[in-house]
């Protein structure tokens, strides 16, 4: 064997072995126990604080919105998608602690021209030409009832 070998082989040997203790002190002892990931990880995840309402906890209260949102476009996105996570609201139910979107930047998120967005799925509108003084779209609009499209 030659010289150059017999030098790097226990050179190579000693970072293998710095190697596996570092390995050993950083992965958890969980990690593998359900698949490729950290084990207590499912304990952490269900220790987080619930902040989202269901859109059933939502209808509860507001069942009249739940009888115009059944005949709207609306009707398959969740509440939470436009008032937030709601929890809160729910446990507390003042006005102040939900959100109330309306704004032409709000509803641009998702109505605003968009090539890459179908527009069989989604009406779009050019947000800075339609109604150029500016009113929210909440205005003209409510998203809780059937909108009427004018050609």
């Amino acid at each position: 064997m030659p010289e150059q070998l017999k030098r790097l082989f226990p050179l190579f040997a000693i970072f293998i072995i710095i190697f596996l203790i570092i390995r050993h002190l950083l992965i958890p002892d969980t990690f593998g126990l359900y698949g490729h990931y950290r084990g207590d990880a499912l304990k952490d995840n269900a220790n987080i604080e619930l902040v989202y309402a269901s859109k059933e906890a939502c209808i509860e209260c507001h069942s009249d919105i739940r009888e115009m949102l059944e005949m709207d476009e609306h009707s398959d996105i969740s509440c939470l998608s436009c008032h937030g996570p709601g929890l809160e609201h729910v446990e507390n139910p003042e006005t102040a602690n939900i959100e109330k979107p309306g704004s032409r930047e709000f509803c641009g998120r998702c109505h605003a021209i968009n090539p890459a967005r179908s527009t069989n799925m989604i009406i779009q509108v050019d947000i800075k030409e339609h109604h150029a003084e500016k009113k929210d779209c909440i205005d003209c609009h409510n998203p809780h009832q059937v909108w009427e499209i004018k050609e």
